[in-house]
C-alpha cells in the first residue's frame, strides 16, 4: 500500500475530478449507468491513489496487481479515474461510445490499464480466482482485488466462486461489494435479500469489513488492515454507498440506472459538482 499518497485533501479533489469527468462523458455519449459509476469513485479514488499497485507508464508489468471491475456498466468512471492518473490522454475520454473507440459502454481491456473486459454479470470474480491462484503457483507478491456490484451477487456463479476462495486459501485476494442496494430493476432487498452479508461471508471463510463507500478514511484504514492482516483468508470489504452519490437529484434514485441527462439535468449537475 502507498501510504505517502493518503492526503485527504487530496483525495477528495481526486473523487470529484472523477465525477465531472464522469457526467461529461455519459452526457456527451447520451450514455446511461450514472448512479452505479457515481456510487464507486471513492472505492476507485483509494484503490487507485493508495492501494492497486500498477504504473500508467507500465500498465502491463508483470509485478503489477490486478484490478478487475465486475460491474462493467460503470466503467465510466473507471475510465476517468485512468485517464486522470495518465494511463492514455484525457482526450480520448470525448469518444466514449463512438464508433472505433477504444472506450466501449461496458470497461475493455483495450483500454490501457484495464486488466480484463466485462459486461456480463458473474463473470470476474470466478476469473480472479484463477489469477489469484497463478500468482500462488508462482510465488508472486501481486494482489487480485475485484469491485462488483449488490446486484450481481444474485447471479449463482459468484457464490460458487465465494466458496472455492477459501478452500484454495486465497489470502491474496481481496474483493470489494459496491453495495448501494439498488439493482436494474428494483431494490436489491426487495428482489433477493441477501443480508447478513457480513455473517454469510464470515461462515463461507472470509475475512470481513464493513465501511461506508463513500469515506475515503474508512476505506483507507480497511485495506490497510487487509493488507496488514496474518489471517490465511480472502478477504472482503462491504462498502455500503449511496447510487448516484453526489449529485442531489440523482442520489437513490432507481431511475439513474438506466437514464441519460437532458441538457437541463446536465447542467445542472455540472453546477452541483462546481459548487461541491
Amino acid at each position: 500500500m502507498n501510504r505517502s499518497n493518503y492526503d485527504l485533501k487530496k483525495l477528495t479533489k481526486f473523487s470529484l475530478e472523477v465525477r465531472k469527468k464522469t457526467m461529461e462523458m455519459i452526457y456527451h455519449a447520451n450514455a446511461s449507468h450514472i448512479g452505479s459509476a457515481f456510487s464507486m469513485v471513492e472505492l476507485l479514488t483509494v484503490l487507485y491513489n493508495c492501494f492497486i499497485n500498477i504504473s500508467s507508464k507500465h500498465p502491463a508489468d508483470p509485478k503489477r496487481d490486478r484490478f478487475l471491475l465486475s460491474k462493467g456498466h460503470a466503467c465510466t468512471s473507471l475510465y476517468s479515474t485512468l485517464a486522470i492518473l495518465d494511463f492514455f490522454d484525457l482526450d480520448i475520454l470525448r469518444s466514449y461510445g463512438s464508433d472505433n473507440s477504444i472506450l466501449m459502454s461496458h470497461v475493455s481491456s483495450e483500454v490501457p490499464g484495464v486488466e480484463f473486459s466485462t459486461g456480463s454479470l458473474g463473470h470476474a470474480l470466478p476469473v480472479s480466482l484463477g489469477i489469484a491462484l497463478a500468482a500462488k503457483k508462482k510465488s508472486c507478491n501481486w494482489k487480485t482485488i475485484v469491485l462488483m456490484s449488490d446486484g450481481e451477487l444474485n447471479e449463482g456463479s459468484n457464490w460458487e466462486a465465494f466458496l472455492m476462495a477459501p478452500q484454495m486459501k486465497l489470502n491474496n485476494l481481496i474483493v470489494i461489494i459496491d453495495n448501494n442496494k439498488m439493482q436494474a430493476l428494483g431494490n436489491t432487498d426487495n428482489i433477493i435479500n441477501l443480508e447478513p452479508l457480513e455473517l454469510k461471508f464470515h461462515n463461507f471463510g472470509w475475512q470481513t469489513s464493513r465501511v461506508n463507500g463513500h469515506n475515503l478514511s474508512e476505506i483507507y484504514n480497511s485495506l490497510l488492515e487487509f493488507e496488514n492482516s496474518s489471517i490465511c483468508k480472502p478477504k472482503i470489504l462491504i462498502a455500503d454507498t449511496i447510487k448516484g452519490k453526489g449529485i442531489s437529484f440523482m442520489e437513490n434514485s432507481l431511475l439513474w440506472h438506466y437514464h441519460s441527462p437532458d441538457a437541463n439535468e446536465y447542467e445542472k449537475a455540472m453546477k452541483e459538482l462546481m459548487n461541491a
